[in-house]
């Protein structure tokens, strides 16, 4: 059973604490028909990435500001559209509110709704995209995250969903465990350890810092 020992843990948002999976899904295939772009080519670059830099590689062309805010709109308001991810609560409550912290590819407004939505807390520290100037797999956002929350990089352990994000974590030093709820255990092979449910990892407070098994 792995463990690890961390002073804090950066959680990404969608498919880690909430599960907008078909919002998302629906939202993106009916803006690439639209745009006549297959929607299947969408999909592999969304996940864990920026809206505005997968519209920039997807349709350079178009007004990338008022497209991403209409479709992370349409994501987030599509009723029942996003719930928390099995385990999620439960994980929480065992964290104090300065343990942990929320960094996302969505923007800040629409990232507080879904948590909400979920019945979930919303972090002292949630960086978005507006917060930074490169997203993931750049590690710029996991490294605001962590001088955020005042830690280095070492003390700072990441849950992720998505490819960009593992790599995000491990370009700015951190280690990071991947869950299955977007991409296989396979296609997660670069994290530390992987899950199934958030139920897995267990945390305990030692001498001042978080002893995290899974």
């Amino acid at each position: 059973m792995p463990e690890f020992q961390c002073e804090v843990i950066l959680f990404d948002l969608d498919g880690v604490l909430v599960d907008s999976t078909k919002s998302v899904v629906q939202i993106w295939t009916a803006w690439s028909q639209s745009q006549g772009i297959p929607p299947e080519k969408t999909m592999e670059i969304v996940h864990g990435r920026r809206t505005i830099e997968a519209l920039q590689m997807l349709a350079p062309q178009l007004d990338i500001k008022a497209e991403a805010d209409e479709i992370e709109a349409g994501i987030t308001l599509k009723k029942d559209g996003t719930v928390a991810i099995s385990g999620a609560q439960q994980l929480l409550k065992t964290l104090p509110l300065d343990r942990w912290c929320v960094v996302t590819s969505g923007l800040k407004k629409f990232a507080k709704i879904r948590l909400k939505d979920a019945g979930l807390p919303v972090p002292n520290i949630l960086v978005s995209a507006e917060d930074v100037t490169n997203g993931k797999p750049n590690p710029e956002p996991y490294l605001k995250g962590a001088k955020l929350a005042g830690k280095i990089p070492a003390e700072c352990l990441v849950i992720e969903d998505a490819i960009a994000g593992i790599k995000s974590a491990h370009a700015g030093g951190m280690k990071a465990i991947g869950i299955t709820t977007t991409f296989s255990a396979v296609e997660l092979h670069e994290a530390d350890a992987v899950i199934q449910t958030l139920s897995q990892v267990q945390v305990t407070l030692r001498e001042g810092k978080l002893q995290i098994r899974v």
